[in-house]
């Protein structure tokens, strides 16, 4: 299952307010999430729980056929990027200027599926490619400076191994 991606530019909020909102949600459910932003008197809250339902409508657009709530979703990994700045000026006393600086920030969010059952299909196929490699560089070690029959007897050995090693393993 892949993790899906979804990034908010140029909020008009400065990044320090958005911190705040980002850190409530960080490594919660999505439904869990949702509900949090939902809730929040924070302003960005809004924007963050926007940002959220394109990530899990993104997720699904990769991960068709899956239901999101059987798949245990959670924010990943979300970040705040400082944005673009304004900068303008406010009247001061006796003719002089303040400055008066107006940020945005950048958000990015990306949400993934706690269960992933492809993981283990994954993990049975690296253990039977390590156990192959295993075999052969350790045949190469044993038959490294000896004669041509010496090599023949422990291939042989080697093959009687790896035939026992494949009996035992276990098949679902």
């Amino acid at each position: 299952m892949a993790l899906a991606k979804a990034i908010l530019k140029n909020v008009p909020t400065s990044p320090r307010k958005m911190r705040y909102v980002v850190d409530m949600i960080r490594g919660v459910d999505v439904e869990k999430a949702l509900n949090i932003l939902k809730f929040s008197t924070k302003h960005p809250a809004r924007e963050v729980e926007k940002l959220l339902l394109s990530a899990t409508n993104n997720w699904k657009e990769k991960n068709q056929g899956l239901n999101p709530e059987d798949s245990g979703l959670f924010v990943k990994e979300v970040f705040v990027d400082g944005g673009t700045m304004l900068k303008r000026w406010l009247p001061a006393p006796q003719g002089r200027a303040y400055r008066k600086r107006k940020r945005s920030n950048h958000v990015t969010l990306i949400v993934d599926s706690r269960i992933s059952p492809s993981v283990e299909e994954v993990a049975n196929v690296t253990e039977e490619e390590s156990a192959v490699e295993v075999t052969e560089t350790t045949a190469n070690k044993k038959t490294a400076g000896k004669k041509p029959a010496a090599k023949k007897a422990v291939e042989k050995t080697e093959e009687k191994t790896t035939k026992t090693r494949k009996s035992t393993k276990k098949v679902d």
